[in-house]
Formats: C-alpha cells, structure tokens, sequence
C-alpha cells in the first residue's frame, strides 16, 4: 500500500511539475505568427504607448506608422529624421533615434518635435540606433556606425561604437561602456536595475548592473547571441532578434524560438490593450502573436 502511494505521489508530482512548466512558457507554439501586413520597405522601433497602440518606424520612407489596440494602421507622422529606434517617456513623448542628422528627437502626441541631442562633444554621433529610457527620464543610447544612404559623409566623426547615457534635461550625453564593437539592441529592467545591451558584431549580449549615477557596472555576459531590437516580459524573460525571435530566461537560458518567414526581424515589443500581443517588425513586414505573458514597457 506505501509502495502504491510512493508512486501515486511521484506520478501526481511529475504531472504537476508538466504542468507548471506548460503555464511558463511564455507562447503557445502552435500559434503562428499572423502577418499584419506587408507594404513598408523595412521596419523597425516597435514601441507600445500606455494604451497598448504599437508605434514603429519605416525608415527608408521616413515615416512612423500606428497600429492601434483595435487593429487599425494608420500613419502617425511623415518626415520623421529618419528614426530608427523609439521608446516612449512618461509624459508619453515618443523619444527616437533621427539618425537624418545623428540626432535624439522627442515628438509630442500632438506631432510637435524637440531636439533633444545634437552631438557629442562637437562631434556628430555615428547614428543613434536603439534607446531605452530609465524611471528618471535619463535615456541609455547605443550608436553603432551604418553608413546611410541619405548621408553625404562616409565615415565616423567618433573614435568607436559606443553606449551612452544622456541624463534628464542635458544636453550632452556620458559614455557607459566603450568596449562594444557594434552596440545595438538595448532595454533595461522596470525596476531600473540592470540594463541589456547587446553587441550585434561580436553575436554576444552583455547583462549591466545600472548605478545610481546612471553609469554602469559589473557587465557580464548573458548569452552568446547580438540582437537588433530588444524587449523583456512580465518574468524577466529577455527576447532577442536577428533571424526570428529567440526568448531567454533570466538566467541566459534558451526556452523559445519564434520563427519569422522574413530575411530579418529587427525589433519587437509587447502591444495590445493586456499588453500580452508580441509585435514583430521584419524587414518589409510586420507580425503579431498572441502569448501567454504581458510585457512590461
């Protein structure tokens, strides 16, 4: 009789560690990936406002187009510096990356732009590429060199690809880390303690402890994959991309991989009004999948 309960308590325990594991992962693997639509010339800077509404960039068209939490796409704004990578601030300002002119621009719900960063020391930035923007309004920067077709220079005016910080209200940015070959993707965590950035030349994706002062410290790696765009889930999972869409967990973990039928999927964020719809941007195209966690931009 103890011999039948032993196994009875194994097998209830096995089936109640299946299902723990099933209620984790973070998507449903049948689900496919839904084409929304297929109409840009290549798409980036997915980022959700309060409301759930996905704002993202078109950039070789200069233009940031919306999709609303009911479905809707509808151009946000023309002539947008050539933005690249966006986030929202608090006040629900969409902070870009106009790399027209290597410049940080702040565009008001109301479509009113200001100039946020100019340059660094006198010297034009390589290009802004990516941005995340900390609890205090500071904004960590990464700004990999692209030679762009809308440029009349062909080389850097800065010594290396570097990640800066541009503090609340300055207007000159600190550099946080020098030793990338070509930063990207970045996001940090919601409770403003650690900040991931990764390095898409090297293929690795470095893990930041972020002091008080906004500087960082204490880099380690976290997994040995680079990344174009970034985002983070409810459960400090990290999704990272380049071909499709790969989830780690907070440990550095692989637990996901999300295949996107594009050449490239460049940036991602989590949309909707239960902010729980992963929105892809790839190449000509954008997608979305319903999942089973929120975010938490």
């Amino acid at each position: 009789m103890k011999t039948i309960s032993k196994l009875l308590f194994v097998f209830l325990l096995a089936v109640s560690s299946t299902c723990a594991i099933a209620q984790q992962a973070p998507y449903d693997t049948t689900n496919r990936p839904q084409l929304i639509s297929k109409q840009f010339s290549f798409t980036e800077g997915a980022s959700v406002d309060k409301k759930g509404n996905v704002f993202f960039t078109d950039q070789p068209n200069n233009k940031i187009w919306e999709y609303s939490t009911d479905g809707k796409l509808t151009v946000f704004m023309d002539s947008t510096g050539r933005s690249n990578g966006m986030y929202f601030d608090k006040k629900g300002n969409l902070v870009t990356c106009a790399d027209e002119h290597e410049q940080l621009w702040s565009i008001s719900p109301d479509k009113k732009v200001k100039v946020l960063l100019t340059d660094y020391q006198g010297h034009l930035m390589n290009g802004p590429n990516d941005i995340w923007i900390d609890n205090k309004g500071g904004i960590y920067m990464t700004d990999p060199y692209y030679q762009r077709p809308w440029w009349n220079r062909n080389k850097p005016d800065l010594d290396g690809e570097k990640v800066y910080y541009l503090p609340k209200g300055k207007t000159q940015p600190i550099i946080v880390d020098a030793d990338q070959k070509k930063p990207n993707g970045i996001i940090g965590t919601p409770d403003g303690k650690y900040l991931f950035v990764a390095d898409i030349a090297d293929n690795k994706t470095y893990k930041y402890v972020i002091n008080k002062n906004g500087t960082l410290s204490d880099r380690k790696l976290f997994v040995e994959q680079g990344s174009d765009g970034m985002t983070l889930d409810e459960k400090g999972n990290v999704y990272l991309t380049g071909k499709g869409v790969t989830i780690y967990d907070p440990e550095g973990k692989k637990i996901g991989h999300i295949e996107i039928p594009e050449p490239w999927t460049a940036n991602l964020c989590f949309g909707g009004a239960n902010k729980d719809v992963l929105f892809i941007t790839a190449s000509k195209a954008i997608y979305i999948v319903k999942m089973n966690v929120k975010g938490v931009e």
